[in-house]
C-alpha cells in the first residue's frame, strides 16, 4: 500500500522547502492535502512527483489539462502574500487542488473552471474536504469572474501568453495577480500589482507550466 503521508512529506521537504517556500501556512497545507485524490486513479501513485500531472489528454477539441507542478504552485501562491481575509479568484482550478490550498490560506475563494468534466470533480472533492471557503463557478477562463469581484488576489493555473485586462480590472486597489507568462525557457512567473488605475508587473522566478486554454496573444496581421 502506498504511504501517501510519507510522499507528501517528501514533496514538501524535497521540492517545496528547498525552493525558498518559507510560508509555514503553505507548507502545512501541502502536508495535509491529499493530492492523490485530485489526479486520475491511474496516476495516483505519481501524484507527488516534481512534474505537472496530466488530468486529461487532448480529445474531441478539448485541450489537455494538468495539475500544476507542486513547486511552481507553492511559489506562485507565496508570491501572492495572502492574508486570512483575502478574497481570491483561482482561474482554471481544474480538479480543485489549488482551490483547496487557497481555501486554507485566504478568507474566501472563487474557483473558476470552464471544463464540464472537471467542474463536478472539483465540486465533489472540495465538498469531501469540507472546503467551505471555496465556491466553484463555471465559465470561460480568460474573462475571469467579475460577478464576485473585485479580488485581493488572482491565481492563473497554467502558463499564458497574455494576461487579459479583464483580469487585472477585477483586482482591488493593492490587489495582486500571479501567473506564468510565456513558454519554454523564456517563461517567467510574474506578479501584477494594481495601484489605483495603474498595473505594474515584475518577474519573481523562472518557471514552466502547461498552457491554460484561452490566453493566446492576438496574432499580428502579416502582408
Amino acid at each position: 500500500m502506498i504511504d501517501y503521508a510519507r510522499q507528501r512529506q517528501a514533496m514538501v521537504d524535497g521540492q517545496i522547502r528547498v525552493n525558498d517556500v518559507t510560508d509555514a501556512r503553505i507548507l502545512a497545507a501541502m502536508l495535509e492535502l491529499p493530492r492523490e485524490k485530485f489526479v486520475p486513479a491511474a496516476r495516483s501513485a505519481i501524484a507527488y512527483i516534481d512534474e505537472d500531472i496530466p488530468l486529461r489528454a487532448t480529445a474531441a477539441g478539448k485541450p489537455a489539462r494538468y495539475l500544476m507542478k507542486p513547486m511552481v504552485l507553492a511559489k506562485l501562491v507565496q508570491a501572492l502574500s495572502l492574508t486570512a481575509s483575502d478574497h481570491v479568484l483561482d482561474v482554471g482550478c481544474a480538479s480543485g487542488y489549488s482551490a483547496a490550498l487557497l481555501g486554507r490560506l485566504a478568507g474566501s475563494v472563487v474557483a473558476l473552471e470552464e471544463d464540464g468534466e472537471l467542474v463536478p470533480i472539483a465540486t465533489r472533492l472540495l465538498a469531501s474536504l469540507g472546503a467551505t471557503k471555496v465556491k466553484i463557478v463555471s465559465g470561460p477562463l480568460a474573462p475571469g469572474w467579475s460577478q464576485e469581484g473585485p479580488y485581493d488576489a488572482i491565481l492563473l493555473e497554467g502558463s499564458v501568453e497574455i494576461v487579459p485586462a479583464a483580469l487585472t480590472d477585477s483586482l482591488k486597489d493593492g490587489g495582486r495577480l500571479a501567473a506564468v507568462v510565456g513558454s519554454g525557457r523564456s517563461a517567467k512567473a510574474m506578479i501584477y500589482l494594481r495601484t489605483g488605475n495603474v498595473v505594474s508587473a515584475r518577474p519573481v522566478f523562472d518557471a514552466a507550466s502547461p498552457p491554460l486554454p484561452g490566453f493566446k496573444a492576438p496574432r499580428e496581421f502579416m502582408f
